[in-house]
């Protein structure tokens, strides 16, 4: 008996897999050069495609005195640490709607991880360097990710069914709602998404070429 479900359950998971769509997309700017950290939103038609909590720790690292990533696209109820990888003390901060949080002066050890309950983007900043700029976006659906240096990203383990795609990008000069695309998805055959978005100056200091790195998806 407890090999005949044992079974039926493996053969469930296997089908699931099989039926399973992926989105093959790409963003790239006015000139047509790749566009990095771009988030890709894909919503399903129906809500009970969205059905599965994705909500995992994460992490947003201060290296070199930036923000590390840059962008950090997260589903809303995550929790994220913010540990300082420089060997001076920052003050990490947010006045936006979507979260509004100051962290206490601190370096050597993590401060307390924050909760992101609100869907929206957060902007980080420093009060101690001005410069450091960071972008948090809260999604209100499981399904998403984010642009590599090659303006390129992959969403799997969709559900076939109906969905808009959309992308953000923290200097895009346009409105989110704006890049909305439509895709039936089967298992057949990826869906395909692609962008072609203008961006807005973006002014950044770099980070100091040979210090400590840091990785973070």
């Amino acid at each position: 008996m407890l090999k005949n479900f044992i079974a039926a359950v493996s053969l469930m998971l296997v089908c699931a897999a099989v039926h399973a769509a992926e989105i093959h997309a790409a963003v790239k700017d006015q000139k047509g050069k790749a566009v990095a950290d771009a988030v890709i939103l894909v919503i399903p038609a129906d809500p009970r495609n969205a059905l599965r909590a994705r909500a995992p720790a994460a992490a947003v690292d201060q290296v070199d005195k930036q923000f590390v990533p840059y962008v950090k696209p997260i589903f809303v109820g995550s929790t994220i640490r913010f540990p300082n990888s420089d060997h001076i003390r920052h003050q990490v901060y947010s006045f936006s709607p979507a979260k509004k949080f100051e962290l206490p002066l601190y370096s050597g050890t993590d401060a307390l991880p924050v909760m992101f309950d609100k869907p929206g983007v957060v902007v980080l900043g420093c009060n101690i360097h001005d410069w450091m700029i960071g972008y948090i976006y809260v999604s209100e659906t499981p399904f998403f990710a984010k642009t590599g240096l090659l303006g390129t990203a992959v969403i799997n383990d969709l559900p076939a069914g109906e969905y808009t795609v959309r992308i953000w990008h923290p200097s895009m000069d346009q409105a989110e709602e704006s890049t909305n695309q439509h895709l039936i998805l089967t298992a057949d055959t990826p869906g395909l998404a692609e962008w072609k978005i203008g961006l807005k100056p973006s002014i950044r200091v770099p980070r100091v070429s040979g210090a400590a790195s840091a990785s973070y998806p």
